[in-house]
């Protein structure tokens, strides 16, 4: 997440695709949807990770689930299936996830800092539903 702009708690504000393939991904969107793609790392680690930029707007990111948890047979047992996350604002990530659990939720990844960027959290619903919680770290309103 290049641009730190914090958008309104509860606010929809950033899209991720964890895919097999990332070279097929990027040439897809972008052929499809005109997507400007920003070739970088994750933050915090050397796995490749793109950024979505949309009228010169940083909007998602995108990188690959084999990078992510590892190929081989060992790997491979452990790969979900290509996905889209979404994350939504929040202005307090450990709060969010404390009251997801008191409202039924589960915390699926405990809150945690991603390195120059901001604190996180996934959390599902009652249904199942996941969904990640941010706050950007040194962010504007």
């Amino acid at each position: 997440m290049s641009e730190q702009m914090m958008p309104p708690q509860g606010a929809f504000c950033w899209n991720e695709l964890s895919t097999t393939d990332l070279d097929a991904a990027q040439n897809f969107y972008r052929t499809l949807l005109g997507w400007e793609i920003k070739e970088g790392t994750a933050p915090g680690g050397g796995m490749r990770y793109s950024e979505i930029v949309v009228g010169g707007r940083h909007v998602g990111g995108m990188y690959s689930v084999n990078e992510a948890c590892g190929e081989g047979a060992e790997g491979a047992a452990k790969l979900p299936p290509p996905h889209w996350r979404i994350y939504v604002a929040v202005d307090d990530v450990d709060a969010s996830a404390a009251k997801a659990q008191e409202l039924g939720g589960k915390v699926c990844v405990e809150p945690m800092d991603i390195p120059n960027v901001g604190r996180f959290c996934v959390i599902s619903d009652l249904a199942g539903a996941v969904l990640s919680l941010i706050t950007l770290k040194g962010a504007s309103s």
